[in-house]
């Protein structure tokens, strides 16, 4: 999701200023409908939806026009492919709870990325996580929770914090495990709140330790996204466009 998809019209499609157009994608569960930017009378903008899975979708131009029926313009295939960020979320969610595997992702710390990199990492990792569809059962903490807080572990929320990954540490505090992981310490003795205190990480601590934190609107500069049950709308700034996802 979040790349710019550009549409040509065709001479007989480019009317007048009034009608509204937009892009409908229909997935085997999900639909997203995005409005669109008109660059000139020729061409249109909009950002691609982030999508539950890998599959090729429908997806159509529709043209709104006030007191008129909504028409379909034209219809094409669109496929969402799987990228590194995807592979990413699913090793990581894959792994909650393996020590080997948390233990290996450390050597990520070591080599300390460029802030800018960080940031990227931090952007397409959460969204990917956000479009995972995670077991009902699964935990921040993995499958065994028979493990009390008090042994030493590492944990997702260690690998999140230590990188400095805001985005991901919000999506994580979210999810079942991710309160209870704040307190668990690892073989060093850090704590992730511990972690993020001692890094200088002072937006991190304080969402950790905030009662009531709320993610702020500036750590995505683009977009802004509310979610109500079975559907989010998403408004991307940048171009002013805005994106409705339901489930099918």
């Amino acid at each position: 999701g979040d790349s710019v998809i550009t549409v040509q019209l065709t001479e007989e499609d480019k009317v007048e200023d009034d009608v509204v157009f937009y892009l409908v994608f229909t997935g085997s569960t999900v639909q997203h409908c995005t409005s669109t930017r008109k660059i000139n009378p020729g061409s249109l903008e909009t950002i691609s939806p982030g999508h539950d899975c890998c599959e090729t979708v429908k997806v159509a131009l529709c043209a709104s026009r006030e007191g008129h029926p909504v028409l379909v313009v034209a219809e094409e295939s669109f496929q969402f492919v799987q990228d590194e960020a995807y592979d990413a979320a699913q090793f990581l969610a894959t792994c909650a709870g393996n020590q080997q595997a948390l233990n290996f992702t450390r050597f990520l710390d070591r080599s300390r990325p460029p802030a800018a990199d960080v940031d990227f990492l931090d952007e397409k990792v959460a969204l990917a996580f956000r479009h995972l569809k995670l077991p009902a059962e699964w935990n921040v903490l993995g499958a065994d929770q028979s493990l009390t807080e008090n042994i030493p572990r590492e944990t997702l929320m260690h690998f999140a914090v230590r990188l400095g990954l805001l985005r991901l540490t919000w999506f994580l505090l979210q999810q079942p495990g991710g309160r209870g992981a704040l307190s668990i310490h690892n073989n060093e003795g850090a704590t992730p709140v511990s972690l993020a205190l001692e890094r200088g990480y002072q937006k991190l601590h304080q969402l950790l330790t905030e009662e009531g934190a709320r993610e702020p609107d500036s750590w995505s500069t683009l977009s802004h996204t509310v979610h109500s049950g079975h559907y989010s709308v998403k408004h991307h700034r940048g171009l002013d466009v805005y994106l409705l996802t339901a489930e099918a």
